[in-house]
């Protein structure tokens, strides 16, 4: 028995209590069960808050309206197959279950498919988007590339098997055929906006698997609904649209239709078959073009001979006649060939008197009397041996003296009083500690050879010790 003062204070079960105590976990469980149970399929249309893609792949968000609001949730499967990216005040119909989450006490609904909540949603969040995307810079008109004027390679992104591409083709083929590449892709639906960017950036990649890289591209689609065409305004494409290093026509939907593809895009068409006309020129234009260009240059050339042969007889009528202009010359040289045979006559008896005076001159007794004062002058030359003979000593003594001191100065006759001389390896003389310590390796010279040395020890030398050679007395003849 508890005593009195204990009653009240500590929990007691009696029998028959029908509230036993549960504990929170149980109770807890208890209130999940009968959630979800009583709403296992629930539709909720609220605005989107404070989305957040965790790492996990996961989506974490809040619906909202003007007087409550509920967490949501969208695992990672479920997210991977929504048709369009949520962002914050986007009106959206989730469609799930709701339960609760024991560790908070707070409860959610998990979100199986997410849906805009009619097109002013669908509007709204691409106006949002727009803007977003036109803040960046994706949409100005700096960016846009011109379009190749005739492109040797189109590429194609659309469905292979719509009427589109056969409509581009055909469009094609009338006006200038072009060689095409089509990389199929799925227009809308689950998945088609990734492979669209998919397809743009594997035409810019610098490995194209192609025998070339397109000159120009078109994205194209045929006409439909906004919905059938948001593929087009997801912005993975946009962006893949706007890094293209090809230039790209934009061709989605009909005239009336417009997706951010469009604005991205260098150039935007309102059809498929427009896109097909504004990507080549009309062959047979240019084929004409081409013959008009031939004609008028054939025209100018004509003119331009005819002009010049205009000119050419202008100018020859104005030269003078082929007489006038060689009588000078021909009277000059007749008058010439009258004057040089008196020149010559002339010039023959000037040189005859020349010669007669001359040789009055030259009479042998002048040469006799040079020839005897030469022999003269050569009988007064006298040699005596005894003058020679002392040259000659004193230039002996003058050269034995210069040996004697080339022996003296002989770079080897230092050796021979014990001294060495420091070289290294290949013969140079080493004058300094350091020089030595560079060279490492030393080859010490001695009088009566050399040895092999290193820095910090002797090395035995296996060449032949050098010998100076002795120095010879020159002989004189």
């Amino acid at each position: 028995m508890l005593p009195p003062a204990a009653d009240g204070l500590l929990a007691t079960e009696t029998r028959g209590d029908n509230a036993p105590a549960q504990s929170v976990s149980e109770l807890s469980m208890s209130l999940k069960r009968t959630v979800e149970d009583a709403f296992g399929h629930v539709r909720v249309r609220g605005e989107i808050s404070g989305f957040k893609r965790h790492g996990s792949g996961h989506c974490y968000f809040t619906l909202k309206d003007d007087r409550a609001c509920m967490d949501a949730v969208i695992w990672k499967g479920c997210a991977n197959m929504l048709r369009f990216r949520p962002e914050d005040g986007i009106e959206v119909v989730a469609t799930g279950k709701l339960t609760t989450y024991p560790g908070r006490s707070k409860y959610q609904i998990v979100v199986d498919r997410l849906e805009l909540a009619g097109q002013g949603a669908l509007m709204a969040l691409l106006d949002k988007r727009r803007r977003a995307l036109a803040a960046e810079g994706l949409f100005d008109p700096d960016r846009k590339q011109l379009l190749p004027f005739l492109p040797k390679l189109i590429g194609v992104i659309t469905s292979p098997t719509g009427a589109v591409i056969r409509d581009i083709l055909h469009r094609l083929a009338d006006r200038c055929p072009t060689h095409v590449v089509v990389w199929p892709v799925a227009v809308q639906g689950e998945g088609a906006a990734a492979q669209v960017a998919a397809a743009v950036r594997g035409f810019n990649a610098p490995n194209f698997s192609g025998s070339q890289r397109p000159d120009l591209l078109i994205v194209a689609r045929g006409g439909g609904s906004i919905e059938d065409l948001w593929a087009f305004n997801e912005e993975e494409v946009v962006r893949a649209v706007a890094d293209s290093a090809i230039p790209t026509i934009s061709a989605v939907g009909h005239e009336t239709d417009t997706t951010l593809c469009d604005f991205a895009a260098d150039v935007r068409a309102p059809t498929p078959t427009a896109a097909a006309e504004l990507a080549v020129p009309v062959r047979n234009d240019l084929l004409a073009q081409l013959r008009e260009l031939e004609h008028r240059a054939g025209r100018c050339a004509a003119r331009k001979i005819e002009r010049a042969g205009e000119q050419l007889e202008t100018t020859a009528r104005r030269l003078p006649a082929q007489e006038a202009l060689l009588a000078p010359q021909r009277q000059r040289f007749d008058d010439m060939s009258e004057r040089l045979p008196r020149a010559l006559g002339a010039c023959l008896g000037h040189a005859r008197a020349d010669l007669g005076q001359a040789a009055g001159a030259l009479r042998p007794s002048l040469l006799d009397a040079g020839l005897r004062r030469s022999r003269e002058r050569l009988g007064a030359v006298r040699l005596v041996p005894a003058l020679v003979t002392r040259r000659i000593e004193d230039g002996r003594r003058a050269l034995d003296g210069l040996w004697r001191l080339a022996a003296q100065l002989h770079p080897d006759k230092p050796l021979e009083k014990g001294y060495a001389r420091v070289e290294d390896r290949e013969g140079k003389t080493l004058t300094s500690a350091d020089a030595a310590r560079t060279a490492g390796k030393l080859r010490l010279a001695f009088a009566d050879g050399k040895v092999d040395a290193a820095v910090g020890g002797l090395e035995r030398s296996r060449r032949p010790a050098y010998m100076p050679p002795k120095a010879e007395q020159p002989k004189l003849f």
